[in-house]
């Protein structure tokens, strides 16, 4: 019989490059997209718009994320992790240097539609490199971790922000990311692909794959349901917020980046104590009370204000996604399945933005901003009780863990 507590040389030695790469592609995913929600009434007022209308592009960016979860999948369950996770960070790296370059908004709208293509194909095949390369026994915490990149590409947007915008403006804010995503092209060029992935390729034809994916069709529906109100979450406690700090509390550009950049510390601290406990108490009791326990800090959040303690328990919850969705993912189209899950969530979600822009316009950023926060994190709770749970599955036969 094998042994299962020793990891193979080879994959102990692989896993820290994949997990290295995999955190950096979606930090600086993160970065990119985070960028604008800092500039935008500022892009707004450059191209002769209102704020709704800038915000409508954050919007567009989530909705063609699944565009790209589709395309990018497929390709990485086909042709293998690194060289589509490498492709994807060059062409979002690209369109978000071009989005700084629009000459107006429907050029800028064009942008970052097609950014939205590249960042939805990040995740997933990120997601499944990392999972698929570090042992099951820390599988939670490589989870908690892996999503807090998002976290710290937000942190960083924050001291862009604080930094290149009060000299340059926004333009070079979008251009700040490229050289930090060469070098992490140049770090996933060192993994390896996944055994999990040789393994479930050597296996696969179309039919087997195709059959995968359509009779796990329950599963997908209900993980697209969970993405859905996970997104509500974050897109919903995130995108308006620095604008709601410059509109409705009046603060300067570096109250908005520090309160912001601290927000995404409790973010970090979350991400990795609920990951970290997922694999003891498992993955939706964990996720359950991180989004009950932001029901109660909603007051907090929009009236002291107080981002961090929010984003604690948003984040917290997101931490225990990438293992828990790739745990119930079939293992021939986990590349596809649960990235492509993902973003269809991330569309069903990406109005968001532009609800509460509307909303506080007529009403106040807190009051719509709060009451959307605390129905999502409640109907959030009663989705994820309700589904299934594959805490500790194995991804490669006789694997270590």
């Amino acid at each position: 019989m094998a042994n299962l507590s020793i990891a193979p040389p080879v994959a102990r030695s692989n896993a820290p490059l994949a997990f290295a790469a995999g955190f950096l592609g979606w930090t600086f995913d993160a970065f990119d997209f985070f960028v604008l929600t800092f500039v935008l009434s500022t892009v707004a007022k450059d191209f002769g718009k209102s704020i709704p209308a800038l915000a409508l592009t954050t919007s567009a960016t989530l909705a063609t994320r699944p565009i790209g979860a589709f395309i990018f999948g497929l390709l990485a369950d086909r042709y293998g992790r690194r060289p589509v996770l490498m492709a994807n960070i060059a062409f979002y790296s690209l369109m978000e240097v071009l989005s700084g370059l629009a000459p107006g908004y429907a050029t800028f709208l064009a942008l970052r539609l097609l950014y939205g293509i590249g960042m939805g194909g990040n995740w997933g095949v990120g997601a499944s490199l990392v999972l698929e390369s570090v042992p099951v026994k820390w599988r939670g915490v490589a989870s908690g971790l892996l999503q807090q990149g998002y976290a710290l590409g937000y942190i960083l947007a924050a001291g862009a922000f604080y930094t290149l915008f009060p000299r340059w403006g926004w333009r070079p804010m979008f251009f700040a990311g490229l050289i930090p995503a060469a070098i992490t092209l140049l770090l996933c060029a060192k993994v390896q692909e996944s055994e999990a992935w040789k393994q479930a390729r050597s296996t696969a034809n179309w039919s087997t794959y195709r059959a995968a994916i359509f009779g796990n069709l329950p599963l997908f529906l209900y993980l697209v349901v969970l993405m859905s109100m996970m997104n509500f979450m974050s897109h919903g406690t995130q995108d308006m917020y620095p604008t709601y700090l410059q509109q409705q509390r009046h603060y300067n550009v570096g109250t908005t980046a520090m309160i912001s950049a601290f927000s995404m510390v409790g973010a970090l601290i979350g991400g990795m104590t609920v990951g970290y406990f997922s694999d003891r108490l498992g993955r939706r009791r964990s996720m359950i009370l991180a989004a009950l326990a932001a029901v109660c800090v909603i007051p907090l959040w929009m009236f002291a204000p107080n981002q961090a303690l929010v984003q604690f328990c948003v984040q917290g919850a997101w931490g225990v996604i990438p293992a828990h969705i790739n745990e119930l993912s079939p293992p021939l189209a986990r590349g596809f399945f649960p990235g492509f899950a993902y973003q269809v969530g991330v569309l069903i979600a990406s109005s968001i933005a532009y609800i509460e822009a509307l909303l506080g316009a007529h009403f106040t950023y807190a009051a719509a901003m709060g009451g959307l926060a605390a129905a999502v994190f409640l109907v959030g709770s009663i989705v994820i009780s309700v589904g299934p749970e594959a805490k500790g599955v194995h991804f490669v036969k006789n694997a270590a863990v």
